[in-house]
């Protein structure tokens, strides 16, 4: 089986900008905070033992293991850079959070039955993985297993206002809030630089 290449990992700080760019990609960026922060906040409701899918530049991760709520929050990192950067960036960290590493579509399978109480998802992929219809048919049921009755899944926002499809199918309870956001001028990932954005938050009954 051919090895695919590592991307190209670095965090750019320019004009007032910071950026955690994989692959010549825009992954995330420093004015996403306060989304992050609400995102964070929304899972702390639900628990006290928490899961986190993309490390990025390690917001949410933060405002996890520092919420008052929070007994343990494990964070799931594919690239080994982007841990390294933020550790750089953090070497003194709660003692709550843990950092492993893996592929999260492999990693899910091994994690076990009604174990944590909330996941937020905010991985860094590929079109071609948001679009496999199959790869989420097999991954979601996993999601739902691994949580405990009424835990919550919560990716991360969008700038569209509609329910994402991937997600949808496994859960009866949902729960949208709407955010205003203002994004860099240069960035290229949301529908529009300012507007409004939406944290979905899909509750297993």
């Amino acid at each position: 089986m051919e090895t695919q290449p590592k991307p190209e990992i670095e965090l750019i700080e320019r004009d007032g900008e910071v950026t955690l760019s994989i692959g010549g990609e825009q992954a995330m960026q420093a004015w996403e905070r306060d989304l992050m922060w609400a995102s964070a906040d929304m899972l702390c409701e639900y628990g006290h033992d928490f899961y986190e899918v993309g490390l990025g530049l390690g917001l949410s991760a933060l405002r996890i293991a520092n919420n008052p709520a929070t007994r343990s929050h494990t964070v799931l990192e594919l690239f080994g850079e982007v841990e390294d950067l933020f550790r750089a960036r953090h070497p003194k960290l709660p003692g709550n959070l843990t950092i492993e590493r893996g592929d999260f579509f492999q990693h899910v399978f091994a994690l076990p039955s009604e174990s944590i109480d909330g996941m937020f998802f905010d991985p860094a992929l590929d079109m071609e993985v948001w679009t496999n219809a199959d790869l989420w048919a097999r991954t979601m049921p996993e999601v739902v297993r691994v949580l405990r009755p009424g835990g919550v899944f919560i990716p991360f926002f969008s700038t569209k206002p509609e329910l994402r499809w991937q997600y949808l199918p496994h859960f009866t309870s949902i729960r949208v809030e709407r955010h205003p956001y203002t994004a860099y001028d240069t960035t290229e990932y949301t529908y529009g630089t300012s507007g409004d954005a939406y944290i979905q938050c899909f509750r297993k009954c």
